[in-house]
């Protein structure tokens, strides 16, 4: 199956790609938008039929309108945000790295602070957000935003470490909930929210987390680990089979089984940063990927929009 230009969109590297009917979708990509500086954060409004993402070093946030196709900026001066998704009330929340805060966007349109602080000191640079279905926020908070002015702005951080927080629902407490990272990144509940994955970029692994009652996370154990020649991970997506998905930078985006193997490669002719599950049936891929976004129809369908506890 053709992908673009002479190369192949689906790299089968085990039969659990096949049969599990990931390659099964369309035979090529199709490219939405190819106008931005670095693309992340895609997230889809299904009320809208919207596609939302960032263009970090331009500061804005743009809208993709998948009825008519339109690329239009939904805001500009956007806080060099990265990261985007929905709670369970379908309202935006951001990560905006360069006002080194985590935001919800209310229906009107205000702009609500959720956490710009621990332990009295500002954040580094928020990167990548999850909601759980008791409506708290976890999210990762590298450094990338503060290294120099590209993605924000160039500061010295206030904080020890690279971390994972957790907000609290009710009291909108920021709890620290994991550390001892090279860089967190990307970050995703399983199925059942009994585990947490989470991307280190720089240590070039994904690690999973147990999740306890008490939302306290257990030491982190390496799920999978970058290829030589791949550069890197960022965000991570599941699909409805338990299967996870992960931007893989050079590597285009990679698929595993639920036991850790590589079973399939998605092959981009730009390094990706970020994927998302969208589309009426939630089984079409969109891809950040540098200057553009992309998408493919995929044989496999996301995880449900609302998460299933057990």
């Amino acid at each position: 199956m053709p992908g673009s230009g002479d190369t192949m969109l689906y790299e089968i590297l085990d039969d659990r790609f096949r049969t599990g009917r990931c390659a099964n979708g369309d035979d090529r990509l199709e490219k939405l938008y190819g106008d931005c500086r670095w693309a992340e954060g895609p997230v889809y409004l299904p009320a809208w039929r919207q596609l939302i993402w960032s263009d970090i070093p331009n500061d804005r946030m743009l809208r993709w309108d998948e009825e008519t196709g339109a690329v239009s900026v939904f805001r500009r001066q956007a806080g060099h945000s990265n990261g985007n998704t929905l709670d369970r009330e379908g309202r935006l929340i951001s990560c905006e790295q360069g006002n080194r805060r985590v935001t919800r966007t209310e229906p009107d349109g205000t702009v609500t602070v959720l956490a710009d602080r621990y332990d009295g000191k500002r954040l580094n640079s928020p990167n990548d957000a999850v909601v759980r279905s008791d409506g708290s926020v976890w999210f990762s908070d590298p450094d990338f935003g503060i290294t120099s002015d590209y993605e924000g702005f160039r500061a010295e951080p206030e904080l020890d470490g690279l971390n994972i927080y957790r907000i609290d629902p009710g009291t909108g407490e920021v709890r620290l909930v994991a550390d001892c990272f090279g860089a967190p990144n990307g970050l995703v509940f399983s199925p059942d929210e009994r585990h947490l994955y989470v991307s280190d970029t720089r240590a070039r692994v994904i690690r999973v987390f147990d999740v306890r009652d008490d939302g306290t996370l257990s030491d982190g154990e390496v799920f999978a680990r970058a290829a030589d020649g791949t550069g890197s991970f960022d965000n991570l997506r599941f699909d409805d089979g338990g299967r996870l998905w992960a931007a893989a930078m050079e590597g285009g985006v990679h698929c595993y089984d639920p036991d850790g193997t590589l079973i399939g490669r998605l092959n981009i002719p730009e390094p990706v940063s970020n994927i998302a599950f969208g589309g009426p049936k939630n089984n079409r891929l969109f891809i950040t990927a540098t200057t553009s976004l992309y998408s493919v129809v995929m044989g496999v369908t996301g995880l449900p929009r609302v998460a299933r506890r057990a």
